[in-house]
């Protein structure tokens, strides 16, 4: 690479050599590259000896006024939207907008710094957001300049120069059977939430996620069998699409989510009940018993509406905050099933399988050391102490 100062009316300049223009049929122009260095002849020639090193060692990149709002935008439009779902991209498109861009976005994106990404991260903490939004901007941050370093606009990621805040323990209540069972009883004696009796009842009993249960069809369900078979699930859109929805029922991201489930008989009899109800209901408005395409949690008969995941979500928080069970989320119901059947002895493998996980390292996460486990363990060792303490020559009955 050849390169060369000139002094342009007492200011110094880098010309870079590019070599032929590929698209000059002459075959006679060159392409050239310009760079205004602030300082005298002495600090030109450093820098020029500079990038003369970097281009030969293949880490040279040209100086840009690109920003990183304006890169990062690029990237959401080139990358984000075309390759992630629809509830991620929702969520990096709030991330950027709301956390990036206002505090970022006007910085050069070959100026951007270590610095400058740790002391938002740091800002954002200390104006209270949670630990687990800023890993989340940490993260998006870290991707989409990982691919600026892949094309070339960046020598290296600056948040590899970034120490990340640790994700904090959340507190996850785990109710226990009976626990449950009175906390249903509740849910069903209550006018105000009766309706969402047999949703929270099969979520309780099942381990279902709240987008695959509300999207449960009847066809899907076989009350004589006790199983129900899982494979799809409501999500929510990004933007809206051509019919103006927000939500859309879609196959699950991974084939481990796709799965027969096994449901007690006490949740096929709460379903026989409902699917009795919702038959009169529909026959007061002259329609046909439900059919397999009808969903099994129809608020909207008419028009085979189900019910929506943050439907469901909200009305939980209002019933949780009316009994007294503020902080239990209507996703530790999952924790809980899944928790009271590892302490009940179901091995692991059987737990993953119903909760829809490929392996038993994520029903890890979602189990939790019950008090029936804790006092197994404590018998068991009882009974190795005990075995110990007794002579060898004395039979323990």
């Amino acid at each position: 690479m050849k390169g060369t100062l000139v002094n342009r009316n007492g200011h110094w300049s880098i010309r870079i050599s590019e070599g032929k223009d590929p698209n000059d049929p002459t075959g006679k122009k060159y392409l050239q590259k310009w760079i205004s260095v602030k300082g005298n002849k002495t600090e030109a020639e450093t820098q020029l000896a500079e990038i003369i090193h970097q281009r030969e060692h293949g880490t040279y990149v040209h100086p840009s006024k690109l920003t990183l709002g304006e890169y990062i935008s690029k990237w959401f439009d080139s990358y984000v939207e075309h390759n992630l779902a629809s509830a991620t991209k929702s969520n990096y498109r709030i991330i950027i907008k709301k956390h990036i861009i206002p505090s970022l976005g006007n910085i050069v994106l070959t100026n951007l710094k270590a610095g400058h990404i740790q002391a938002l991260e740091n800002e954002k903490l200390e104006s209270g957001l949670s630990h687990s939004t800023v890993i989340k901007v940490h993260n998006i941050l870290h991707e989409s300049l990982q691919q600026a370093v892949m094309v070339g606009k960046i020598m290296s990621n600056p948040c590899d120069g970034v120490k990340r805040c640790r994700e904090q323990y959340k507190e996850i209540k785990v109710v226990t059977v009976d626990g449950t069972d009175t906390l249903l009883e509740k849910v069903k004696s209550d006018k105000e939430f009766s309706e969402f009796y047999p949703l929270w009842y099969t979520e309780a009993n099942t381990g279902v996620r709240r987008g695959e249960n509300v999207a449960i069809k009847w066809g899907k369900v076989n009350l004589d069998e006790l199983t129900i078979l899982i494979d799809h699930s409501i999500g929510y859109l990004d933007k809206p699409d051509e019919k103006g929805e927000m939500t859309e029922l879609k196959e699950p991201k991974t084939k481990g989510s796709i799965r027969q489930i096994a449901i007690t008989p006490s949740n096929a009899t709460v379903l026989r009940e409902y699917r009795r109800e919702q038959n009169k209901k529909r026959a007061a408005l002259k329609l046909d018993p439900v059919g397999d395409d009808d969903f099994v949690f129809c608020h909207n008969p008419l028009k085979n509406k189900c019910y929506l995941p943050n439907t469901t979500t909200h009305a939980w928080i209002r019933f949780t905050k009316k009994y007294g069970y503020a902080g239990v989320r209507l996703h530790d119901l999952r924790h809980s099933y899944a928790t009271n059947l590892i302490d009940a002895g179901v091995p692991a493998a059987i737990v993953a399988k119903q909760l829809g996980h490929t392996s038993t390292r994520m029903t890890d996460k979602y189990t939790h050391i019950g008090a029936e486990s804790l006092r197994k363990a404590a018998a068991m060792l009882e009974s190795l102490v005990t075995k110990e303490r007794i002579p060898a020559n004395i039979a323990v009955t």
